[in-house]
């Protein structure tokens, strides 16, 4: 978090002592092969100190100005974060720090701090130049003495020892030398972080706030590592514990917390060490989810590789700066990008490590270039990288769309990116089609894409609502006049093809409106996918139109919608005695209570699958024939004459479909009469069904019949097919004689 504001002093330390460097170089390669360069270089040892003092004096001034920025920058980052993570509180807990300013005082004394540190060493970065230039020049007069080499030879060995070395005036309380950048750079690096600590514990103190919990970050160090997603006390005694705390939203709830310790003790211990990645967030109780953590003891392993080849690349880079012969330099320069071809191969190993091409420069300049502000599309990818899933959550949906476009993501990041999106389309979907967990009662505004995502996020019942949608749509698609490629699309996205077509003048508006007024008359008869309780209002087209996606009890109430419109009378029942003239006479006074509103029999033979038939119903001359035909056969002109020949007038093939009405007749009939006993106990033992016993051969019926029904049949008797066609048509059947022989024996069994 706080990291980049320790560069810009690296930097200028890294600058420094290669300013330094090539002032000795360039001190030690004057007159090189001149006699007397002993003696010259020795007198020159004040104009270096001189030259030395000046690249100090302006080091320190920058140092000051840099090291109070930075640690009161990170002083307000430590600030602003505990602020964010407030944001979960209360209002009046949130009050307590909102409008709270940095505290000075705490900024001042830490920077002032940091700058001691830095700048008590400065008179040792005189001393290890003055004596540096000093034993390089006695090893060089002494080289030539022992015959091992030349004074040019023995110059460019020492200055390559001493840039391998670099100016290491930085003494630590444990006796380690430190070189000029590394020792600046920690020790700015350790204030900042100090300073964001400070502030964000104390903003966190201040409103009440207890407990913390260490991040999860990547390639940790053993150190960190035990310490990773645990809770921590801000104050309180180490040891690990169980806690009882206050529910963060439910007042007087007690929850119990397991803490590792306190964040002292964490501190003793190694944590938030220098150059630490890992950083403490707020502990809400009972609201924050800690996640396990996970090792990455290979990833610390490539991360601690690149870190040795950086420092070999710089190593490089001074011998580089440091080079007083020409060949030197070339060898130098010829080694670094050796090294970089290594650390090339080494990124392309390990994809999840970042090149940082900062850590592999001794330095540029006293002040830093003018840098080119980063795009919002860099920073979101940044993001992306250096933080976890929880980060990437935190993200916005412009975001994730920034880091997406910057074309700087490998396929993992794409993926987590994928996998977020995914998530909150899938919660935007669900906020839309099912809020507070109930299913929206009209469907047709959803893809079918979309309706295929909910169903695993819906129970047992919404699920056979959508898929009762799904097979509305199957039977749409299929209809004339419906585009299948339309079905299927939200109505979003249908509104996006209407915009396109109007904009590009496409020919296919007609059928978006027809598509999307199919859809507001189905949300209309069938809101929550089930048809409109009251129908009355509805015109006949409409319920025309609304049998097309009926089911069957629908199609019936539809119907019966379209009955009550279209009322007739029917007359009451005939009651002869005779069942068979009963039936006729039913059919008869239907047929004159129906009137005109029912087709004639060339209507009816439309429907036919005799297509000879079909053909004679709708020749005319074939019912004049018949007419004469039959007036010929029976004869009279009286009424009781016109009534028979009516009665001829039925075809064997009519009578056998009035067949099945007569036995479905008597079968109701003689339940009703017999309260329901129609089988015998054996043959309702063998799950016979009662109305097979009212047509087929008598012996089977009379066999399967109980007693009640057989009285039944002797009083209103029991015709077979061939009796019931001689009956209705008048025509002799050869069965029929045997039918009735045979129903006489059954009788008389009795």
């Amino acid at each position: 978090m706080v990291e980049p504001l320790a560069e810009t002093t690296r930097d200028m330390y890294a600058a420094a002592e290669e300013r330094l460097l090539g002032i000795i170089a360039r001190q030690l390669a004057a007159g090189l092969d001149a006699p007397g360069w002993v003696e010259a270089k020795l007198a020159a040892v004040q104009p270096l100190r001189r030259a030395a003092q000046a690249v100090v004096d302006e080091l320190g001034r920058a140092t000051q100005l840099e090291v109070f920025d930075a640690v009161a920058e990170a002083y307000n980052v430590g600030h602003r974060a505990a602020v964010a993570e407030l944001g979960a509180l209360s209002d009046d807990a949130r009050a307590l720090v909102d409008d709270r300013v940095p505290n000075a005082q705490a900024v001042d004394r830490v920077a002032q701090e940091a700058v001691d540190v830095v700048t008590a060493t400065h008179r040792s970065i005189l001393r290890a130049v003055v004596d540096t230039f000093r034993a390089v020049v006695t090893s060089v007069a002494a080289t030539p003495l022992l015959g091992i080499g030349t004074r040019r030879q023995a110059a460019q060995d020492a200055m390559r020892a001493f840039a391998d070395r670099g100016i290491r005036a930085f003494v630590d309380r444990a006796g380690r030398r430190w070189q000029l950048s590394s020792y600046a750079e920690m020790a700015v690096r350790t204030a900042t972080a100090r300073a964001a600590t400070e502030a964000h514990m104390r903003t966190l103190a201040e409103a009440g706030v207890e407990l913390v919990v260490v991040s999860d970050a990547p390639r940790e160090c053993p150190l960190c590592a035990p310490w990773e997603g645990r809770v921590l006390t801000i104050g309180g005694p180490a040891g690990a514990r169980t806690v009882e705390v206050e529910h963060a939203v439910e007042d007087g709830r007690m929850v119990p917390v397991r803490v590792a310790g306190s964040l002292d003790q964490a501190r003793a211990a190694g944590l938030q060490h220098p150059n630490c990645r890992h950083s403490v967030s707020m502990y809400s109780p009972g609201l924050t989810r800690v996640e396990q953590a996970t090792s990455d003891p290979a990833g610390y392993e490539a991360g601690q590789r690149q870190r040795e080849i950086e420092r070999t690349i710089r190593k490089w880079k001074r011998r580089e700066a440091a080079a007083v012969t020409p060949e030197a330099q070339r060898a130098a320069r010829a080694k670094v990008r050796q090294w970089q071809g290594a650390m090339r191969q080494h990124l392309a190993d390990h994809p999840d490590l970042r090149r940082n091409r900062v850590r592999e420069q001794i330095g540029a300049g006293n002040l830093p270039e003018p840098r080119t502000e980063a795009t919002a599309e860099q920073v979101e990818a940044a993001r992306v990288w250096s933080g976890d899933d929880a980060n990437v959550r935190e993200m916005s949906d412009d975001q994730l769309a920034a880091a997406m476009r910057s074309n700087l993501l490998d396929d993992r990041a794409r993926r987590r990116l994928e996998v977020e999106a995914d998530r909150r389309d899938l919660d935007a979907l669900l906020d839309r089609a099912a809020p507070r967990g109930t299913l929206a009662a009209d469907l047709t505004p959803f893809s079918d894409a979309e309706l295929g995502r909910l169903v695993g996020h819906v129970d047992d019942a919404d699920a056979l609502r959508i898929a009762a949608e799904l097979d509305r749509r199957d039977l749409a698609a299929r209809l004339p006049g419906v585009r299948p490629d339309l079905v299927g699309l939200s109505d979003d996205e249908l509104a996006a093809r209407v915009r396109y077509a109007i904009e590009h003048g496409l020919d296919d508006v007609d059928q978006l409106a027809a598509e999307a007024h199919r859809r507001d008359l189905l949300a209309a008869l069938f809101p929550g996918g089930r048809l409109l309780d009251d129908l009355s209002g509805l015109g006949d087209d409409d319920l025309a139109w609304a049998m097309q996606y009926a089911d069957n009890g629908e199609l019936l109430r539809i119907a019966g919608e379209m009955d009550a419109r279209e009322a007739v009378e029917l007359p009451e029942p005939a009651d002869t005695g005779d069942a068979v003239e009963d039936l006729l006479a039913d059919r008869d006074a239907l047929a004159e209570a129906m009137g005109d509103t029912v087709p004639g029999p060339a209507a009816w033979g439309a429907l036919a699958a005799d297509q000879a038939v079909d053909d004679h119903l709708d020749d005319d001359a074939f019912w004049a024939d018949l007419r004469d035909a039959s007036a010929a056969l029976y004869g009279g002109d009286d009424d009781e004459d016109q009534d028979k020949d009516e009665r001829h007038l039925i075809t064997r093939r009519e009578a056998r479909a009035l067949y099945d009405e007569y036995v479905y007749r008597q079968y109701l009939q003689a339940e009703q009469d017999c309260n329901g006993y129609l089988l015998n106990k054996k043959a309702k033992a063998a799950g016979h069904n009662p109305a097979s016993l009212f047509s087929g051969p008598a012996r089977i019926a009379y066999a399967r019949a109980s007693d009640e029904l057989k009285e039944w049949w002797k009083e209103h008797g029991r015709l077979t097919q061939a009796e019931f066609i001689e009956s209705v048509t008048g025509k002799a059947q050869r069965w029929a004689d045997g039918a009735r022989k045979n129903e006489s024996d059954q009788q008389n069994k009795r």
